[in-house]
């Protein structure tokens, strides 16, 4: 029988360390360390700089927004997000 050691296992290191694990259309995976990228963004920028509509916008047509665009594309996003009438009905009846 094995005695349980008590001294902590070592960490084994990052499987995937130094490898690019991802490279496709959308997204980069450690291209220089320990990075991700967006369309050619680093997450960091666009988290720090873009918002949550600018960077879905990025993703889904493969560049950030003008204006103009960001303002169409919220606003279509608003009417995605309306619950039908019926909806609303039959949740007021039972609340």
């Amino acid at each position: 029988m094995n005695p349980i050691s008590a001294e902590p296992k070592k960490k084994k290191g990052v499987a995937l360390a130094g490898v690019a694990a991802g490279a496709t259309a959308i997204c980069t995976v450690g291209h220089t360390g320990n990075d991700l990228h967006y369309r050619g963004y680093d997450i960091l920028d666009l988290a720090k700089f873009a918002t949550f509509e600018e960077v879905a916008y990025l993703l889904i047509y493969g560049e950030l927004p003008s204006q103009v665009a960001l303002n169409t594309y919220k606003n279509t996003l608003k009417k995605l997000r309306d619950i039908p009438n019926a909806l609303k009905d039959i949740l007021e009846k039972n609340s």
